[in-house]
This record gives C-alpha cells, structure tokens and sequence, in this order.
C-alpha cells in the first residue's frame, strides 16, 4: 500500500506539448498520455468497483474519463491476477462486460481506501492544470468598449464609470469597489460574469506529492453541455474528460470568510483536500464582498494576496508540512461599505491595482433607474410620480440618493397592489405607503 506517486512534471522535454493551441485538453491515447503511473489508475478502478459492486467496462472507464482501450490492458493484468473477472458479457468484448471483484480484489481495494477514498474522475497532474491555466487566460485587449456596455445594458450607468471601469477589467488584477451601500456595487460586479461566455476546463481533481486535490466544485462551476461526440456508436470523447468543460467561473465570498478558507482544506474522512476559493475561481472573477468585515482583517486578507497578485503564483499547504504552487489567474475584486482609511494605510492600499468610487446617483439617474424599473415591472406610472418620490422624500429632507431605493420603494408598492387587489399604476398614496414600510421612521420618545 503506497501513496501515488508525485506526478508534477511532464515526461517531455517540453511541456507545452501535451496542449495544442486551440486550448482543448487532448483526449489519452494511452496509460503514457495521462501523464499518471499506472498504479494511479489501477488504485481507482479497484476503489471503483468495490464501492459500486458491479460495473459495465465502458461505463468504468467514462467514469475515470479515458476511452475504454486506455484502460483495457489494466482489466486484463487483473484478471490474470484474480484481482477480478467478467460476471456477464453482452457479446461486445470486453467493453459490454460486467466486472466484479474477487475476494482478493476487495482486499487489495480496501487497502487502498486507507490511503484515500477518492473515487471520482482520475486526477490531473499539477504540470497539465498549470498549463492549461495559462493557456486560459484572457488575452490583452479582449475586452471592448461595446461589450463592456452591453453587459451594463439593463444598469443605469454613466459613461464615466465605463470608462473607469473597463481598464481595471480588461487588466484582470485587482479592483477595489468603495461607497456607500446601496449604489450597486456587487451588482456592478456581478455583471461582469456576463463579460465572457468563451468555454475554460476545470479539472476535477488535481495530483500533487502523492495527494488528491479537488478542485470542480458544482456550486461554483456551471457545466457546458458538450456538442454531441464525433461517434455516437463509440461514444468518443472529443476532449480529455478528466476535465469539466464550464462557464468562467464568478465565485463571491462576504463576511464568512477566514484565512483557513483561504488555503487546502483537509478532508479527513476522504483523506483528500479541497482547493480553496481562489483556485476554484481561476480563469474567472473572485468578488470579496462587504470586505472589511470579514473575521479576518483586511491586512490579513490582502497580506495573503500580495505574492499571488504579483507574480501570478499561489502557495498552499499540505497537512505534512509540504507546499503546492498553483497558477493563481482569478481577477480579485473587493467590495467595501467601509472608507478606504478604514481598510488600510496606503501603501497597503496601494497592492490593489484599480479603484473605483461608486457615487449616489444624480437625479436624472434616479429618475432613470425608477422608470426602467416600472417598465420591467409593467407598472403603470406618470412622471408626476417620479418628481413627487424626489420632491418629497429626498429635496426635502436632504435624504441621500441611493441607486437601490427605487427598486426598493416600487417593490413594496407592487406588494401592496397584489395583497389589496388594486390597479396595477402608481399613485402618490401607495408611494407614501410604500416609503413608510421600507425606511425606518422615528420613533416617539
């Protein structure tokens, strides 16, 4: 029983090799073209078949992610070993047979399993994810000014902020997102997922120094239905299927965030680790919301950040003391309430690349975000409605404007229609109503 072995550089000479430049990992030929040793694969094909019973040997093969003929020669080594056998046979070699454990088998597997209980898609060396996610990187000036507005098109947004805004994107390092709450800044950077629709690979798993990393996560990862496969007969994979074809991935992170969150996590009933966030959100956007109110503090958390931000490496731990470098290409955004004076001074400041202050809006913005806001709603209004919600609860009072508020106001006054069976318009009553049950009002002494 023996830990894999480490598998972090390439057998070629030249890494870049394994990768053609249409960015798509190649599908294994052979045990050679995984870049795993054989005893890798051989380990999950017996914890495989001892967790499932029974298993087709197309459909054991699929759920490694190779083609069945990689994988052929190992069933046969076992078989001669009597590490298992053919239960049934639909008559199509061995690929339609049904393969079972023996006794020795099941021993052997549970040997395994002391090692660690992973049993999903093979792992990919370290070398292959690192090259693929260089490979993945947007290129310079893949962002342009119309598709930076097209993103925006539902959002009430300056030209201005465009133009503050896109540089800090297209640069993809790190942005600070600072003012007062309310004025849309995670929406503003929530937007940007919808920036890219160009498809990554997502390794499901990663081998480094004998350990299994995972790093596809299916609540951060949003899967791409591949074209169907170049042999329906066949079934061949068009790429290498250890890899998830996904969506760039826009992972967000608020006040829950630790420093432990922030390295491997051990899992110690599986004895396999898990990638934190910022692996996870390579390729993609990791928004750090309400930053500063993290358990951490901000020095802490961007102290963490300052090596990966620069040279595009990150560091990770092993509970043995031993240390992971992985590709660090997630574009960081930081998202504050706080006054920038809050977070730090300003050399440490200074490690964020961009900033950007998101202001209240003008009056005619106001009046803009209210008037999209009923047309989505299909609210009937008047613009005598729109003056009289200014006039009287924001001139008046010098209450501040806030990009939320009209959004805020109108939903409640769309409640108030539905539970009172009114008209579907506005009206300065239920405007007045609706303000009174959305704001806090002072209270009598």
């Amino acid at each position: 029983m023996s830990a894999l072995p480490t598998s972090e550089r390439p057998a070629s000479d030249d890494p870049d090799s394994w990768l053609p430049d249409e960015i798509i990992p190649p599908v294994p030929e052979t045990i050679e073209d995984t870049a795993l040793p054989a005893t890798a694969i051989e380990q999950l094909i017996l914890k495989k078949l001892f967790f499932r019973g029974e298993m087709l040997g197309r459909e054991l093969a699929s759920s490694l992610g190779f083609k069945f003929s990689l994988i052929e020669p190992l069933l046969e080594s076992f078989k001669t070993q009597r590490l298992l056998h053919a239960k049934r046979s639909m008559g199509l070699g061995d690929a339609s047979a049904v393969f079972v454990l023996s006794d020795l088998g099941r021993a052997m597997a549970r040997e395994y399993l002391e090692t660690n209980q992973y049993t999903g898609p093979a792992p990919v060396p370290l070398f292959q994810y690192s090259l693929l996610v260089r490979k993945q990187r947007r290129q310079p000036g893949w962002l342009s000014q119309d598709a930076l507005a097209y993103a925006y098109r539902k959002m009430v947004i300056t030209p201005g902020i465009l133009a503050r805004l896109g540089p800090a994107v297209c640069s993809g390092n790190s942005l600070l997102l600072y003012g007062h709450p309310g004025n849309g800044k995670t929406y503003l950077a929530e937007a940007l997922a919808n920036l890219d629709y160009t498809p990554i690979y997502i390794p499901y798993a990663v081998e480094c120094q004998g350990q299994i990393v995972r790093v596809f996560d299916p609540m951060y990862h949003q899967r791409i239905d591949d074209e169907a496969r170049s042999s329906v007969l066949e079934c061949e994979p068009v790429s290498d299927e250890r890899f998830a074809k996904c969506r760039r991935p826009f992972i967000v992170t608020g006040g829950e965030l630790t420093m432990d969150m922030l390295d491997l996590t051990w899992n110690p009933t599986a004895k396999i680790y898990d990638a934190p966030f910022q692996v996870k959100a390579n390729n993609g956007i990791y928004l750090i919301d309400d930053f500063g109110r993290q358990r951490a503090t901000p020095a802490e958390v961007l102290n963490r950040w300052i090596v990966p931000m620069e040279r595009h490496v990150d560091f990770l731990s092993f509970q043995s003391g031993g240390k992971m470098t992985v590709p660090f290409e997630a574009f960081l955004i930081f998202s504050t309430n706080l006054r920038p004076h809050q977070l730090g001074d300003e050399a440490f400041l200074r490690r964020i690349q961009y900033k950007m202050l998101m202001r209240n809006p003008t009056e005619e913005e106001f009046s803009e975000i209210f008037r999209q806001f009923c047309r989505a709603q299909e609210l009937a209004f008047e613009e005598a409605n729109i003056e009289y919600f200014i006039e009287r609860y924001y001139r008046r009072p010098g209450k501040p404007l806030r990009r939320c508020h009209p959004r805020d106001v109108l939903s409640h006054a769309i409640n108030l229609i539905h539970f009172e069976l009114l008209p579907f318009a506005l009206t300065e009553e239920l405007i007045d109503r609706a303000f009174e049950s959305c704001f806090l009002q002072e209270t009598d002494e």
